[in-house]
């Protein structure tokens, strides 16, 4: 994996990280995430991917008073940027749900503008002195893994708390994921940060898979934006600040670790939903 300007040389996989800086305003929102998908446009990534709660962000909370609906202004503008420049978006969205609870949620928008899926967060984040599920309803367990094909990699998507769970993780490779995707808003404190990059890493060598996890930046989270190696190593590590960066992910490099270390097919455990 390596940063670098230019076309990617096949068979690497260009994907930009936004870690931006979200906010209540939700006009101001789109106009950053826009400005994310032109920077990745112009050095021709394949994807974009944005942090948890991209469309609205509060580090009080988020809730109902955040949601929009699938056809509403963000996912609209992920669709149109899509099609108009030909790069796959995947990112943090905050979506109606029943009576007073919202859905945390990540949406998946292909290069042709199309949404092809939607994962609604199955761990809620009642840790560390948090409650999401005070303000937001859990997604079904039994839903099946959101996996996409961008440039013949597969990307498997979880986001944030459920980084915490291997088994999340273990579902997506189940599924066919050669790189897990985690959008995150991970919430600062002691040691948190370390938590962060130690669990991106092990999600990455227990699968053999590429993991890139973009956290949001501002006030209450970590940031630190990393994608990882398969073989654990950190190709790209941000601050605490917005940034925008651009990886290339080589499935060689994949097939390759894979063939050395073959954790997956020695394995004796399968992972269900309960």
């Amino acid at each position: 994996m390596n940063e670098r300007p230019g076309a990617p040389e096949r068979p690497s996989v260009r994907v930009t990280v936004g870690q931006v800086l979200g906010s209540a305003d939700r006009p101001a929102n789109r106009q950053v995430v826009g400005d994310v998908l032109r920077t990745a446009a112009h050095v021709r990534s394949d994807l974009v991917v944005l942090p948890e709660y991209a469309s609205a962000f509060e580090p009080h909370g988020v809730g109902p008073r955040h949601a929009e609906p699938l056809d509403g202004p963000f996912v609209s503008l992920l669709q149109d940027k899509a099609r108009e420049t030909g790069v796959a978006v995947i990112a943090g969205v905050t979506l109606p749900g029943s009576e007073d609870r919202a859905v945390n949620a990540v949406v998946a928008v292909d290069g042709g503008g199309a949404l092809v899926g939607v994962y609604r967060k199955v761990h809620l984040y009642d840790a560390f002195g948090h409650r999401e599920s005070d303000r937001l309803e859990a997604g079904p367990v039994d839903a099946p893994p959101l996996v996409l094909d961008v440039a013949g990699l597969r990307f498997g998507v979880m986001t944030c708390y459920d980084l915490r769970f291997p088994e999340s993780a273990r579902r997506l490779v189940d599924a066919g994921a050669e790189v897990l995707v985690v959008p995150a808003a991970w919430a600062d404190g002691e040691l948190k940060a370390m938590h962060w990059r130690t669990l991106a890493v092990a999600r990455a060598i227990e699968n053999t898979c590429a993991v890139v996890a973009v956290g949001m930046a501002g006030r209450g989270v970590v940031g630190r934006s990393l994608v990882v190696g398969p073989d654990g190593v950190v190709g790209l590590e941000l601050d605490d600040v917005p940034a925008v960066r651009t990886v290339d992910i080589d499935a060689t490099r994949l097939a390759e670790v894979r063939a050395t270390n073959p954790s997956l097919a020695n394995r004796r455990f399968t992972v269900t939903p309960r």
